[in-house]
């Protein structure tokens, strides 16, 4: 769970930090999703097949990323963000888990990007009837 949460972290703080424009953070998502893959796919073959190695954590940037992409980048948005996706993405409710089995980077990465959308409702849902974050 460490290196997850690392990873998670170095999201907020890229999206803290670097000043994307909305689209920029949309384009942000796609190039580590694609490059994540990708790379994800070389390293679990390189770390000797293991499944989903702790050492890979651009699966959980790309996921952070889409927990809040539709938002502005503030402190609040990012805390609840990283709660949210963290929680999501340990449980790995329905199809997350089951996802984890396809082959290479996909499976790799897409549990986590299924963590963000299930994060990113919990706070739509959030803002429209509590007005939070």
């Amino acid at each position: 769970m460490a290196p997850g949460t690392a990873g998670s972290a170095l999201a907020v703080l890229i999206l803290w930090l670097v000043p994307f424009s909305r689209a920029g953070v949309f384009l942000f998502l796609i190039a580590v999703t694609l490059v994540g893959t990708w790379a994800a796919h070389r390293a679990e073959r390189l770390l000797g097949g293991l499944k989903d190695p702790g050492a890979i954590v651009i699966d959980e940037v790309a996921g952070m990323t889409v927990a809040v992409a539709p938002f502005a980048p503030t402190l609040p948005v990012l805390a609840v963000g990283f709660v949210l996706f963290r929680i999501f993405d340990v449980t790995k409710p329905f199809p997350a888990r089951s996802s984890q089995h396809a082959p290479g980077g996909i499976g790799i990465m897409v549990d986590d990007l299924i963590a963000g959308l299930y994060a990113l409702i919990v706070i739509v849902i959030g803002r429209a009837v509590f007005a939070w974050p």
